[in-house]
């Protein structure tokens, strides 16, 4: 586990409880993506399958994590990361452990959200995160948050 996924898993812990209870760790960051471990056990409904809200909250934290490495590799620390708006599809039931990985957006959006955080001191943007079965690589939840960063 490379220094900054041991530094997320830690402020997740830290910041974030349910994700403890929840069993979430960081699998790995590397190339501006993010990847999540959800396991089923502490999740499970029962319909033997991983809960709703589970992965709700698996998805907005795979762009939660990501927003909070990225901004961390530009050296912006002094903000808040708040998701302002999600929505989420369930296709495929989760029946086994899962990851969530979230990927940066476009470069044009990047620099325009860091500019206008710059600027303004708040920011938005849209960050799309997916959570697939282990093993797996067909996509069981989709999900598009809008994340807020605020000083």
């Amino acid at each position: 586990m490379s220094r900054d996924s041991r530094h997320l898993e830690s402020v997740l812990h830290r910041d974030i409880p349910l994700t403890r209870d929840m069993g979430v760790t960081v699998l790995d960051w590397h190339d501006q993506q993010l990847r999540l471990h959800l396991p089923l056990d502490p999740n499970v409904n029962h319909k033997s399958t991983m809960f709703g809200g589970s992965l709700y909250c698996g998805a907005v934290l795979a762009g939660w994590g990501w927003l909070h490495l990225r901004l961390r590799e530009e050296g912006i620390e002094d903000g808040h990361i708040v998701i302002h708006e999600g929505q989420i599809n369930y296709p495929l039931p989760v029946t086994t452990d899962a990851t969530a990985i979230c990927q940066a957006p476009s470069a044009a959006v990047w620099k325009k959200f860091l500019a206008m955080y710059k600027r303004y001191g708040k920011a938005r943007v849209t960050l799309h995160s997916r959570i697939v079965n282990v093993g797996t690589e067909e996509d069981a939840v989709t999900f598009t948050g809008q994340y807020v960063l605020h000083r």
